[in-house]
């Protein structure tokens, strides 16, 4: 059995509008725990097993559509408060980072002129680092998420006033 993250983004969305407190899937290559509502704070865990090559995860697009949270997490903020801000969102899960290595500078700042297709941050999941290109072009009026912070599926990264 394989798992994408195309496959696990659906999972955790059906998950979400269910009252499933806690699964397991075992597959060949992998395990995934899933616990939520229960004292200690909602975990996913997946393990890749050393039997076989790790699976390379398939690209998503950088503004991808918030999945609906579980009951007992606060929703993240989806939507601009002004119309004329577009948000950035995380696709998957990871940690989020403004430069490709400790000490290099930041891919943007507040200010910085973007352009569509260029990274503006590295979402490391699975001690995978996942370069996050920005889909329109504008300028970068918010940086939401500090260096180094946990992220969650869909929460808004940064802010971009398009032009």
């Amino acid at each position: 059995m394989q798992l994408d993250h195309d496959q696990l983004r659906q999972l955790l969305a059906l998950l979400g509008d269910s009252d499933i407190q806690e699964l397991r899937l075992e597959g060949d290559d992998f395990r995934l725990e899933v616990r939520r509502n229960l004292p200690a704070p909602a975990t996913v865990t997946m393990v890749q097993a050393p039997a076989g090559p790790p699976v390379p995860p398939a690209p998503v697009p950088a503004a991808a559509v918030s999945a609906p949270p579980g009951p007992s997490a606060p929703p993240p903020p989806a939507a601009s408060l002004r119309s004329d801000l577009q948000a950035v969102t995380a696709p998957m899960v990871g940690t989020f980072y403004r430069s490709s290595a400790p000490g290099e500078d930041p891919f943007v700042e507040v200010g910085s002129r973007i352009s569509a297709g260029q990274p503006v941050c590295i979402l490391e999941a699975m001690k995978l680092m996942n370069e996050l290109e920005c889909e329109f072009s504008g300028e970068v009026v918010e940086i939401l998420v500090e260096n180094g912070t946990p992220v969650e599926f869909g929460q808004v990264l940064m802010r971009i006033k398009a032009g």
